[in-house]
């Protein structure tokens, strides 16, 4: 059985209404825009699951995202896991976002370079990252690199939870590293200027690519397992090893931050804050791993959810961590307002308006430019 990621990976609500929220981030009267980049997350709408990952681009979703004052986000598609086969489902998927990218000109479009999110920034558009959540779709076949670069694809996640033919991910009991077709790919990788990311990875295999990879590799979404040890989220060795190196580590807003499986808002903070801490103010953002558009009836969402994660346990996909009681946001950090609400936070802890612009997105647009090209 194919499992759905859309409601589990697109999953983000709030409770205020658009119209009270203004458009954050965009320009005004006061100053230019902020940049606001989330390295992994979803265009989508929770209320209504598609059963694939093709992005929702309907006027809904899209007047969400623009209010959230949401600049670019990496979005996954293609094969994550399944019966399909995952190099046939992923040239479709991306032939279906492109499809809707040229349909949507006026409110999104592909990005290939770092100039490419501040172009969307200027004109007022939402950049899409096309990315990619399990290196499945590689087969035994590295040069599918070129292809999928060819596509358009920019980000290449080389595991999900589970080990595949490139490595192995979080919840591998062996922990046995990169393989040698994980290493090929990996160059391949780097011969066409394209990010590896290593969330969801276990660590020997994170820190084996870090050291294999001639450019900054990224760990788009994740947690400092140093505050909540579960395998989902990133020691220090492999966040430090990543900063090292001039990589990137983006803080997601899941239930992995807490060891509850009930995060906050405070927990989001205390996970970048460590971050900071390990790998410095310039190599660390945000990639929430859900969307912005609000859940109109949560007690509905709660049954579908519950629903999800016994797919996703019997598909042996899920993660440490993962209930029919947790949600896959923060509960008091979600919907439109998420990066306002952020921002206030982390400026009440006392960061410099220069910090949290980094986290935001400047970080994420330095990253992209050492390894797409400005």
């Amino acid at each position: 059985m194919t499992t759905d990621r859309r409601t589990f990976l697109g999953a983000a609500s709030g409770t205020a209404a658009v119209a009270a929220l203004g458009v954050a981030g965009k320009a005004s009267a006061q100053g230019p825009a902020m940049l606001i980049v989330n390295a992994l997350g979803g265009m989508d709408d929770p209320n209504h699951p598609q059963g694939n990952l093709v992005p929702d681009l309907s006027p809904r979703v899209l007047a969400e995202a623009h209010a959230s004052g949401l600049t670019a986000i990496n979005v996954t598609l293609g094969y994550v896991s399944g019966e399909e086969d995952p190099f046939e489902l992923s040239v479709r998927d991306i032939a279906a976002t492109d499809a809707l990218v040229r349909k949507h000109a006026r409110d999104v479009l592909k990005v290939y370079t770092a100039s490419d999110i501040r172009r969307a920034a200027q004109e007022r558009r939402i950049g899409l990252i096309y990315g990619f959540q399990n290196g499945a779709m590689m087969g035994k076949d590295p040069s599918r690199v070129d292809i999928f670069a060819g596509l358009g694809v920019r980000v290449f996640q080389l595991t999900y939870n589970p080990a595949n033919l490139l490595g192995d991910g979080s919840m591998a009991p062996e922990n046995r590293g990169i393989t040698a077709v994980g290493r090929e790919v990996i160059a391949r990788c780097n011969a066409n200027r394209v990010m590896v990311d290593l969330s969801h990875s276990g660590e020997r295999t994170c820190l084996d690519a870090a050291l294999a990879s001639s450019q900054p590799i990224s760990i788009n979404h994740t947690g400092c397992r140093a505050l909540t040890d579960l395998p989902r989220n990133k020691t220090d060795a492999e966040l430090r090893l990543v900063a090292e190196r001039g990589g990137f580590v983006g803080i997601y807003f899941m239930p992995f931050l807490n060891t509850t499986g009930h995060a906050r808002a405070a927990d989001v903070v205390a996970h970048l804050d460590h971050a900071v801490n390990v790998c410095g103010e310039d190599h660390v953002g945000i990639g929430t791993d859900g969307s912005v558009t609000q859940i109109d009836d949560l007690v509905a969402y709660q049954a579908a959810l519950a629903k999800e994660i016994a797919e996703r346990k019997a598909a042996g996909i899920s993660a440490a961590g993962e209930r029919a009681d947790t949600y896959p946001f923060v509960v008091d950090l979600r919907g439109p307002q998420q990066f306002r609400d952020l921002i206030a936070l982390l400026k009440g802890k006392g960061w410099t308006q220069a910090r949290i612009e980094k986290i935001m997105g400047l970080n994420f647009v330095r990253y992209a430019e050492a390894v797409w090209g400005a």
